[in-house]
């Protein structure tokens, strides 16, 4: 989350190349290959951001036939926001943070809804690393229903082919907790050779090997687990892995059964791929998408204790034990005074969290004040803007506490 991104898109052909079988499927042709090299460009993320099924291979979720239903309560949000120290008003802030939609809930009720950019209800959104957040409701149930006994239990305890890795002894709750000890830099450099951008490029990019393959196979220890916080898109996908062998579930099926049917979602969302058809896995770690009002709705039921209507949809003391940070990780990024729970930040100085991805992507949740907002965004930068965008949050929250 800390690090500076530079951003470049133009992979070498020799990607393209040597991902290619000799038939190669619809996805690992060159232009499909270069295509998703290219999907970060920031004259075109707002338009590609929107459409990542047809940059991807994709698993879809599921929605059920009873849909929950939200009412509305049109209300004033505010007119004064503050961005790069320039007071703007709300259409200039949201073009200037370079939002595709907006969508805030007051006790229950759509209070504002706004699309931007071609989108509109049908749009499903990319969430990046707001999929963290969602993985770890799933892991909180698997537990419940005791497909996952303990998050004590340890990586190799569910994927005994790992015994003698890295992961093999690494301990659920500390990949939830991004303490996995791991070396790892989740350094957003594409088109360089970071660690991170090498398996972007061979697993999401070139369809070459999963990033389980990666995590198996590759990975090496740095820290005693459990010792210290290193914020690792590595971590999540191990942890779905995990998910996938104790419930004997593609993980889109799972998050359709129990999170997507139960929760009432009015739309069918789906999981980015990490390989073709027939090889990937879902991206737990940054692959998720959806329409604007279904993640309000997953904010909901976060805000509502995992609860919709009389349904225990995620157990409450898994809400509780998931959004607030432990003592050590009350301030791991102190720059924003951003926490972190079980795969989500918790907010310092506040009760608030939120499920953040790359690139502005929020799912917010305000207990305090009966609040969720969602605001999905294409800036350029795809680090920056974390404190505009939380005083803009709680600009929000103020106004409508006086109204």
């Amino acid at each position: 989350m800390k690090s500076k991104l530079a951003c470049s898109v133009g992979l070498a052909l020799s990607i393209s190349t040597t991902a290619m079988a000799a038939e190669p499927s619809r996805w690992e042709t060159p232009t499909m290959i270069n295509g998703r090299a290219a999907m970060l460009m920031p004259e075109l993320n707002y338009l590609t951001f929107q459409h990542m099924d047809q940059l991807f291979a994709t698993r879809p979720v599921a929605a059920g036939d009873t849909r929950r239903e939200l009412s509305r309560d049109e209300r004033d949000i505010g007119d004064s926001f503050v961005f790069e120290g320039k007071e703007q008003g709300l259409e200039d802030f949201l073009e200037s943070t370079a939002t595709n939609a907006l969508l805030v809930i007051k006790d229950g009720k759509i209070v504002k809804e706004i699309y931007r950019n071609t989108s509109g209800e049908q749009t499903r959104f990319m969430s990046f690393s707001m999929a963290k957040s969602m993985l770890a409701t799933m892991i909180g149930i698997a537990i419940s229903e005791g497909k996952i006994k303990s998050v004590d239990d340890k990586v190799v305890d569910y994927l005994p082919d790992w015994k003698g890795t890295a992961y093999a002894d690494v301990t659920i709750l500390n990949l939830l907790r991004m303490r996995s000890g791991i070396d790892w830099k989740e350094i957003y450099e594409f088109g360089s050779e970071t660690q991170l951008t090498k398996v972007h490029d061979n697993s999401l990019v070139g369809y070459k090997y999963r990033w389980c393959d990666y995590a198996r196979n590759e990975a090496k220890p740095l820290n005693e687990q459990g010792s210290t916080f290193n914020y690792s898109t590595l971590d999540t996908s191990v942890l779905g892995c995990v998910l996938e062998a104790a419930t004997g579930m593609k993980g889109a099926d799972y998050m359709s059964k129990k999170i997507w049917k139960p929760a009432g979602m009015e739309a069918q969302a789906f999981y980015v791929l990490d390989g073709s058809d027939a090889v990937g896995r879902e991206f737990y770690g940054a692959g998720f998408n959806a329409t604007l009002r279904d993640y309000g709705r997953f904010g909901l039921m976060m805000l509502e204790n995992g609860k919709v209507g009389e349904t225990q949809v995620v157990p409450q003391d898994w809400v509780k034990a998931s959004t607030v940070a432990p003592a050590d990780s009350a301030v791991v990024d102190p720059e924003v005074g951003y926490g972190y729970g079980h795969q989500w930040w918790t907010i310092s100085g506040s009760d608030a969290y939120s499920a953040v991805g790359l690139y502005n992507q929020y799912t917010y949740v305000d207990r305090s004040n009966n609040l969720v907002i969602v605001k999905l965004a294409a800036p350029a930068s795809p680090l920056g803007y974390e404190r505009e965008n939380l005083d803009f949050f709680k600009r929000i929250s103020e106004t409508l506490a006086t109204k």
